[in-house]
């Protein structure tokens, strides 16, 4: 009878209980080391702040497939030569150029969607501007680039790192977002500070239309630099200027209007202005002056004539301050920029 019992005892063991056991034991070491995968994963992949190191340690670059386009082929305008990147690394270099480090994140991700948005944009509508290559670095002619070397020897020591990972962040999380406008990228134009209302894209470029380009107002924008800025000649200096491009100027000084400015845009900038004798336009006249926008007023003091300028750029689609002060106000970089966009969506590409 006991040797039946103990052989029950032993069966019950073998077949049922050490089977259990050997399953619990096997869960928790796969749980642990599933868990050390993740943990090493996220690891390696989180940024430093170490300088030093900051080639092994800084955030992985976007893997967003954009079919195509995945890499683009960059013309440096200084030294004629052409270079290829993945397209989102391409825009680390433009959003470092183009909008301080110091600005809001939810900014800076409008910058990088922008700045996704309008490369697509040239490279399907002015594919052979620069041959063989898709964009330029000029801001003068596409959008600004620089490399994250030359970006580094610009910014302080002690914030290289933290801004570098910023401005990686801003682009990867929009990673394949560009704006569109019944289903197409928009041109996605920008600049600096509209002095608080944008410009509509009809009063510039020669009277170009873009449905979504179009004058809104933006709150906050006066707190920055760029804001406000003046420009003063003497008046022989001032003729001198147009006559480099309108030779057959002559103003009288002494009528009650030498200057005048004949038209404004409904956003409040100079669409015509007449020095003396010549009638051109606002654009031209910022252009021949060096002034930083259309948006000026006029002062005589004694022998100088005083241009006071509100905003920098040309005022059209998305500013930059106005996208920081916005952020600022608690919007998203979504809603950043279809305050400045008129109906646009954000989509994948």
């Amino acid at each position: 009878m006991k040797k039946i019992l103990t052989y029950f005892v032993a069966f019950i063991f073998i077949f049922f209980i050490l089977p259990a056991i050997c399953t619990k034991t096997l869960n928790v070491s796969s749980t642990n080391e599933i868990i050390k995968q993740e943990d090493s994963s996220n690891t390696e992949n989180e940024p430093q702040d170490n300088a030093k190191n900051s080639q092994e340690e800084t955030p992985i670059t976007s893997t967003y497939d954009y079919r195509q386009y995945n890499t683009i082929k960059l013309l440096h305008t200084s030294s004629g030569e052409i270079e290829e990147l993945p397209l989102d690394e391409y825009l680390y270099g433009v959003v470092s150029a183009e909008m301080p480090a110091s600005y809001e994140i939810e900014a800076l991700k409008a910058q990088a969607t922008v700045a996704r948005t309008y490369l697509i944009y040239q490279i399907q509508n002015n594919g052979t501007k620069h041959e063989n290559a898709n964009i330029c670095d000029s801001y003068a002619c596409c959008q600004a680039w620089i490399s994250k070397e030359d970006r580094f020897a610009k910014w302080e020591e002690t914030q290289r790192e933290s801004n570098w990972k910023k401005i990686v962040q801003a682009v990867n999380e929009t990673a394949g977002k560009i704006i569109t406008y019944d289903g197409q990228p928009i041109n996605a134009f920008f600049h600096s500070n509209s002095g608080g209302i944008t410009e509509s894209s009809v009063n510039i470029w020669g009277g170009i239309e873009y449905p979504y380009l179009k004058s809104v107002e933006t709150s906050g924008e006066e707190a920055y630099s760029q804001y406000s800025s003046e420009v003063s000649f003497t008046k022989e200096e001032l003729v001198n200027k147009i006559k480099e491009t309108h030779s057959d100027i002559q103003v009288d000084w002494n009528t009650e209007n030498p200057i005048q400015i004949e038209e404004y845009t409904d956003s409040g900038r100079v669409r015509t202005i007449r020095f003396g004798n010549i009638s051109i336009a606002g654009t031209e006249a910022r252009t021949i002056l060096g002034l930083r926008s259309t948006n000026f007023v006029i002062n005589y003091q004694d022998n100088k004539i005083i241009f006071t300028v509100t905003g920098y750029g040309h005022g059209v689609g998305m500013s930059q301050t106005g996208a920081d002060s916005l952020a600022k106000q608690g919007s998203s970089y979504e809603e950043i920029i279809k305050h400045f966009y008129t109906g646009v969506e954000i989509t994948n590409y």
